[in-house]
């Protein structure tokens, strides 16, 4: 193991924007934060957005600046990743920022019942093929997941370069009736895209430097439970 990567774990255990999984969780057992978050790490009462698999973080800095209104928590597990955008924050003095380091299988021990407004999967891997649909951030396991702490029809967001991602989540909103927010498989090839799809991670920034389009795809997530059945 690098001794970057050992320096950057030991530096993020110093933010106070950041809260990290303890063993118990694995066995079920709640975080103390559950439930708490408005109250006990932000202090306000705002809407609190999730960024799922936020890796280097820079969709959670970058909403938590353009709106200062809403409380955004970047989650992943690979912590020297996050580590840049625990310090972006950090340095930035970005209030409204906080980092959870964690399996997303697992953020049901953080949140609680309608704790969360919105959701955010930016890039995330596509996992490519039929048989790894039950991976996917947006296969049905995780959106009922989801259902477990967001507030009924809150928003979904999906940003990727992948294609069969994109069609696959999209077939399933269709399928389960989920209403569509926003569907573009081309999101730079709009007029006037709205600016909270604008912001560009490091990834995205590469894929459009190999002429590769973006897609954008947004629902809503009503409070009955999402079909099982393979699309």
């Amino acid at each position: 193991m690098g001794k970057n990567k050992l320096a950057r774990w030991a530096e993020l255990k110093t933010f106070r924007n950041v809260t990290e999984a303890g063993p118990d969780i694995r066995s079920g057992k709640d975080h103390p934060v559950k439930g708490k978050w408005k109250q006990n790490i932000f202090h306000n009462n705002n809407p609190l957005v999730l960024e799922l698999g936020c890796g280097k973080g820079e969709y959670t800095t970058g909403l938590a600046e353009r709106f200062p209104d809403r409380n955004f928590i970047g989650v992943d597990i690979k912590g020297a990743r996050m580590w840049r955008g625990a310090k972006t924050a950090h340095e930035k003095n970005i209030p409204n920022a906080a980092f959870l380091r964690t399996r997303i299988e697992f953020a049901g021990s953080f949140f609680a019942a309608d704790e969360v407004d919105e959701i955010w999967l930016t890039f995330p891997d596509p996992h490519a093929g039929k048989k790894k649909t039950n991976k996917r951030l947006t296969s049905p396991w995780f959106l009922n997941l989801y259902r477990s702490f967001l507030r009924d029809n809150g928003t979904v967001y999906l940003k990727t370069d992948n294609e069969e991602l994109y069609n696959y989540t999209r077939s399933l909103a269709e399928k389960n009736k989920l209403p569509l927010v926003k569907a573009t498989s081309d999101l730079y090839g709009e007029d006037n895209p709205d600016e909270i799809f604008l912001i560009r991670t490091y990834y995205e920034n590469n894929y459009l430097d190999e002429g590769r389009k973006i897609h954008l795809l947004a629902f809503t997530l009503p409070g009955n439970k999402i079909s099982e059945d393979e699309i």
